[in-house]
């Protein structure tokens, strides 16, 4: 997991899971009626706030006036520049007289000056993105990493965002307005149209006035800050204890010690289980769990508690016997539930996370009325953050989803299971190479290997050179990245700053790192390769970056494909090629129901924006069994699953799930590319192009534009 937007809050580029002690409150009724009292600001005031203080008259004579110093030639950039810093331009900025004292000193006609205006530019602003973002990772290290119980101040940091002031700073001290006078502000449909033919200087400079295209108030973006900081938080502590589940004749059906956290270890669990000949009941186990997440009839007690049992079909609770509670699970738990003096109440979790979803939702509004170009958080997301309209994206998701592959490939599974399949089977992992390996084996040869994140740290060099990448190459990358142990499932933490190290955070239990573990490692090693690439070798650091987090995930997804290849289990023969395929064309099958759901809950939102979390939590059950039963229902046989709903990206990471199948699409357009040629080279040549628009890496990187269409044609070879 990871955020590939380089400009934002440190809080906000961290994509993975913060955490929070058990125990944590949900939003307070409250705090939801401040959080949509303040989204619904009036809107006259709003607008006199964001509304330029220049008017058209004021900017003419100051116009002709640098047309005559300048020079007939520098026209249209006098003209274009003046009006861009005009509609930014508020009452507190100065009257107009200040406005043309700054124009007529700052604007820049001369080439070399010009040329070293955004050199200057793009060092500061290096400097600054990459000093907040190390400002702000060490305020998080207590809740992101796996440090110990937490303290209330530590997540006091966790929420505060050292970045929120930084576009106000620069609009306050007119720098901002130094770069809107002197390079163009593009629109989406200029950079698709005309993106192909610029220079990449051309693209510096669009990417940096990017950043100054709106004046979001600090305390809006504090808000959002803090609010998918709380959410983080409550996820990255959302934990069941396996051991502690029980089935209806009371048998404990996994090892004692294990501790999944929701949804990512449940799922992963799940898929393991597939090649356990007794996991049949263990998935449907799991699935009940999942269920009970979603519809919040999960009960309150059993979240991260190791001292009480419960049987998810039930529904029943009652105090673990001592004998069965894991030595050091209090530790574990962060101490939240030990000690139960009584039988342990039932009571579900009150709609805690459709409150978190709430929250977020309502800091998201915040911003509408200061983006007018992409005035909802849907808008931003598809235009300005992926730079593909949602029209785009939704139709990629139905080529897969209505692709009459689907059936077929469900037909391969169903005679490999030898049975129906049930809703959970979105997950088969029967065509992943670990599908013929034992989860427990899997797990005691990598707690053998990597027993500490020292010990992955220290083997970087040797997996990254089994990888393709030369010796000297795997050397270097390894001594940019820093190994973290994680409090959640695991992420990728950018550096913003030539000079710092990306972050990998992968969970190690106290017995060693287990295969979940290592596999979410490899993962964010390609994560953490990428944003050295796209930060060290990137040719202006205003492209540094991917264009969008699909591309990130494509190219982690591509490492993570050969995570038994680094353990020496399997080799990347014909029949791996096929059999990768076809996991990637279900996987990309079943993450596309969740990105749907993710992208009707937010428009549901915005149709209801003073919605209860009841209410949230009933329109998101229902819109998960709508898509459930237009898109998967015809092919398993069951209708009115909720799991669609159960990803825990959806609570915190507003809008990041359609990332994961774009990134589908594109891992497998990378993999058809590098057929034949060397990964290293090939993943360095495309990681280092920047941060242009999606079609523009994508055919500098393969030669053709993003697509579904290279994993249908993948998949129907596969098949024959």
């Amino acid at each position: 997991m990871n955020n590939a937007s380089r400009r934002v809050g440190a809080a906000a580029i961290l994509l993975g899971c913060a955490v929070l002690a058990v125990g944590r409150a949900a939003p307070t009724t409250s705090g939801a009626t401040e959080a949509r009292a303040m989204a619904g600001d009036d809107v006259n005031q709003v607008e006199k706030k964001s509304a330029s203080s220049i008017t058209p008259e004021q900017v003419e004579p100051i116009a002709r006036e640098l047309e005559t110093k300048h020079g007939a030639a520098e026209r249209v950039r006098i003209r274009r520049g003046l009006a861009q810093v005009a509609r930014l331009w508020r009452p507190g900025d100065g009257d107009a007289a200040a406005f043309a004292e700054l124009v007529r000193d700052a604007f820049v006609s001369d080439p070399a000056v010009l040329d070293a205006t955004l050199e200057h530019f793009e060092y500061a602003l290096e400097q600054l993105d990459g000093h907040l973002n190390e400002i702000g990772r060490e305020l998080h290290h207590w809740t992101e990493l796996d440090t110990g119980p937490l303290l209330p101040i530590d997540r006091m940091f966790g929420a505060f965002d050292p970045s929120a002031h930084l576009v106000d700073d620069l609009f306050a001290n007119r720098t901002a307005f130094v770069a809107l006078l002197n390079f163009p502000l593009t629109t989406l449909d200029e950079r698709l149209e005309l993106g192909p033919h610029w220079t990449r200087r051309q693209w510096a400079e669009a990417r940096l006035t990017q950043r100054f295209s709106k004046r979001v108030p600090a305390d809006v973006n504090q808000a959002i800050t803090r609010a998918t900081a709380d959410a983080d938080a409550y996820i990255a502590e959302y934990n069941i204890w396996m051991h502690h589940l029980v089935d209806p004749d009371g048998r404990r059906l996994f090892l004692a010690g294990m501790r999944l956290i929701s949804h990512w270890n449940l799922r992963d669990e799940l898929k393991a289980d597939y090649a356990d000949p007794d996991g049949l009941p263990k998935q449907r186990m799991i699935a009940k769990v999942m269920e009970r997440i979603v519809t919040q009839t999960i009960p309150r007690v059993v979240i991260n508690n190791p001292r009480v049992d419960w049987s998810p079909f039930e529904n029943t609770v009652r105090s673990a016997p001592a004998d069965s509670v894991e030595p050091g699970a209090d530790a574990a738990a962060g101490g939240g539930r030990a000690g139960l003096d009584a039988e342990p109440a039932a009571d579900r979790e009150p709609d805690t996370r459709y409150a978190h979803l709430l929250a977020t939702f309502h800091a998201a509004r915040r911003a509408d009325p200061y983006s007018p170009a992409a005035a909802t958080l849907i808008a931003r997301r598809f235009e300005e953050n992926r730079e593909l309209p949602e029209r785009r994206v939704e139709g990629m998701l139905r080529d897969v989803l209505e692709s009459p592959l689907v059936p077929r490939v469900a037909a391969r599974i169903r005679q490999r299971l030898g049975r129906d399949l049930e809703p959970f089977d979105i997950w088969y992992s029967g065509f992943q190479p670990r599908g013929k390996h034992a989860e427990a084996e899997l797990d005691r040869i990598v707690s053998e290997r990597y027993p500490t994140v020292e010990a992955f740290q220290a083997a970087m060099p040797r997996l990254l050179t089994a990888l393709g990448f030369s010796p000297e190459r795997a050397h270097y990358l390894a001594a940019q990245i820093a190994v973290d142990p994680s409090r959640g499932a695991g992420h990728a933490m950018p550096a913003l700053r030539r000079g710092d190290k990306p972050r990998l955070r992968t969970r190690v239990e106290r017995g060693g790192m287990d295969y979940k573990g290592y596999n979410i490692a490899i993962h964010e090693m390609g994560h953490n390769v990428e944003q050295v690439f796209s930060l060290y070798e990137v040719d202006h650091t205003a492209l540094a970056g991917v264009p969008n987090n699909a591309f990130t995930e494509a190219l982690a997804f591509v490492f993570q494909a050969r995570d038994l290849e680094l353990l020496e289990l399997e080799k990347p023969d014909a029949e791996w090629q096929r059999s990768r395929v076809l996991n990637d064309f279900w996987t990309a099958y079943e993450i596309s129901g969740p990105a749907m759901v993710d992208m009707v809950v937010w428009h549901w939102m915005y149709d209801h924006p003073d919605a209860t979390p009841a209410e949230l939590r009933e329109a998101t059950v229902a819109i998960a069994k709508n898509v459930w039963n237009e898109h998967y229902a015809p092919v398993f046989g069951v209708r009115d699953s909720t799991l669609l709903a159960v990803y825990s990206h959806m609570i915190s990471l507003m809008m990041y799930l359609p990332d994961y199948p774009i990134g589908r699409f594109i891992s497998a357009q990378i993999e058809e590319h590098l057929k034949g040629r060397n990964l290293g080279a090939e993943f360095e040549r495309m990681a280092s192009f920047g941060s242009v628009t999606p079609d523009l890496w994508m055919e500098h990187a393969t030669g053709k534009p993003v697509s579904a269409g290279p994993l249908l044609r993948a998949t129907e070879d596969a098949l024959r």
